[in-house]
């Protein structure tokens, strides 16, 4: 039972971590229509900064999460511009390949800049841990705060969207860019808001996956970044309680899997049940349909 607790738990948490990141693709796919394949790397690129912050430049813990934010979020914005915008008319296919371009780019760029040999990470986040149970359950910081970020960001996200300007502004761009442009909405900007909200909270996924697991390398967001993918979609991607369901659902599967199945076929069964529920409900859990009109 105490064993089966301590999964839990850490599937809840690595979960988080999934859903704050599935959040970037949802937002984005929403509003914009268009998959960001390179949001994984932007985690990479957070982990990066925060680890520099520390290491190098000796900054506080918050200071280089702050630090990490900022320069993602700015790094999101410089994409979108560079590299999406000049594809918003274009097909998928051809955003598709944009963002594996994108996304190797990063990858390419850290790799100069950093190297190919892991770097040891320090927890941001990192304060202790707390014992159950008479020592047998151990809880660390990095859990509470990991499970905990997820829950506010979600809340933020959520009345942010439905309370203030900006947030209506791109409902209203994901129901209908045309309608919106006509109602006065600039939908350049709106746009341009959601990639850097995407890519802020990238960067806090980053800090907080390289806490939890602390190895940073240029290929550190490739595997969370699918995953992630995997739970918007799972959760039913363009919604933000779909992220959050898939996140912590996706986290769950795979904690599970590799405790009570097998450590080698944990990934394999996160992509199975995947295949299982879309065949079931297509559009994901949470996930509406579309009815285009003829």
């Amino acid at each position: 039972m105490i064993q089966f607790l301590s999964y839990l738990l850490n599937g809840i948490s690595l979960g988080s971590v999934y859903a704050i990141i599935a959040l970037g693709y949802s937002m984005v796919y929403g509003i914009a229509k268009m998959l960001n394949f390179a949001h994984g790397d932007v985690i990479m690129i957070g982990a990066y900064i925060s680890f520099c912050a520390i290491q190098y430049w000796n900054l506080p813990p918050a200071i280089a999460i702050v630090l990490a934010i900022l320069v993602c979020t700015v790094l999101g914005i410089v994409i979108e511009r560079l590299a999406y915008k000049p594809l918003r008319q274009a097909t998928s296919l051809s955003v598709l390949i944009t963002a594996i371009g994108v996304s190797w780019l990063l990858q390419n760029i850290a790799l100069l800049i950093w190297g190919a040999n892991p770097k040891s990470y320090q927890s941001l986040v990192g304060f202790g841990s707390l014992t159950l149970f008479d020592g047998q359950l151990h809880i660390t910081s990095e859990t509470f705060i990991t499970i905990a970020a997820n829950i506010v960001i979600m809340i933020a996200l959520t009345l942010f969207t439905g309370k203030t300007k900006m947030g209506k502004a791109m409902r209203a761009v994901s129901e209908d860019k045309g309608a919106a442009e006509l109602m006065g909405i600039n939908v350049n900007a709106t746009i341009s808001m959601t990639f850097a909200i995407g890519s802020g909270l990238a960067a806090i996924a980053g800090v907080l996956l390289c806490s939890a697991y602390p190895v940073l390398m240029p290929t550190t967001g490739s595997m969370p970044g699918i995953k992630a993918f995997t739970a918007a979609v799972f959760g039913g991607i363009g919604s933000i309680p779909g992220a959050l369901i898939g996140g912590i659902l996706l986290g769950l599967i795979e904690i599970m899997g590799k405790a009570y199945v097998s450590t080698e076929l944990g990934d394999a069964l996160v992509f199975a049940v995947l295949i299982i529920v879309l065949l079931v409900k297509p559009t994901g859990l949470l996930g509406k349909k579309i009815h285009e009109k003829v």
